[in-house]
């Protein structure tokens, strides 16, 4: 089925700004209690803002899944929370770096929640268009979707992140696959993800990054310490700006 049928202009409007909305309040809650930036630092932080064209660039984070669609599991670990912790770390990190982020959800609900103009009896779709509107409203330069793994083996383990068969999508998942592999200590290689709607659907530079596997006893316990998620999400914003550095 062809999307042609889009929300109104005053709807557009108001998602954007629920969007920047959650996205300021997130920003104030990781700067309560910081300290000072120092006139060496701002001006440091002016140099590589310039360097990576800040303002012409857009990052749309995805926390994967969310609401009634909890994604995978371990017991009562659900994958829809821990993407949602490490996509506002992300966030913040990205943030604090100068960069226009901007995360879809800020709490345990559906984007199909929300989507009132596309007529589908499929949650699933409706899901997945909503993410697709947000990011081609924006617009959107890029879009990181943040997911979990599962196998049925819990040896399987380390992250994973998969890019639509195209030259900068495949630059942007390398680069956060190289970061990744070094913090798990791995050596995978960034794979093409053919079937994914996201990758398919979205006209932004996309990428899924499959953040470990719930199923490993090792991969678990980092994606569930508040220190682990933040070693996670600040692996992907250094690959995320490795990337901006070369295009």
């Amino acid at each position: 089925m062809k999307l042609t049928i889009g929300p109104s202009p005053s709807r557009l409007l108001r998602r954007i700004s629920l969007c920047w909305a959650a996205g300021i309040l997130l920003l104030a809650q990781g700067y309560v209690g910081a300290e000072p930036v120092h006139s060496t630092q701002e001006q440091h932080n002016d140099e590589r803002h310039h360097m990576l064209g800040h303002g012409q660039r857009m990052i749309l984070i995805d926390a994967g899944h969310g609401g009634v669609d909890g994604g995978t599991s371990h017991g009562k670990i659900l994958e829809k929370d821990i993407t949602l912790d490490i996509s506002r770390k992300l966030f913040l990190l990205l943030r604090s770096d100068g960069f226009d982020a901007i995360l879809n959800r800020s709490g345990d609900y559906a984007p199909s929640d929300e989507n009132r103009w596309l007529r589908s009896s499929s949650r699933h779709l409706r899901d997945l268009a909503q993410r697709k509107e947000l990011a081609e409203t924006l617009p959107a330069n890029v879009v990181v979707s943040i997911h979990i793994n599962w196998a049925s083996s819990p040896s399987k383990h380390g992250p994973l992140v998969l890019y639509r068969q195209e030259g900068r999508s495949f630059m942007l998942a390398k680069s956060i696959q190289s970061q990744l592999n070094h913090l798990y200590g791995t050596q995978t290689d960034s794979r093409p993800g053919k079937p994914f709607y996201l990758l398919n659907k979205i006209t932004a530079t996309t990428v899924i990054v499959e953040a470990g596997f719930i199923s490993s006893p090792t991969d678990r316990a980092k994606l569930c310490s508040p220190a682990g998620q933040q070693e996670i999400a600040e692996a992907v914003a250094n690959g995320i700006a490795a990337y901006l550095m070369e295009v």
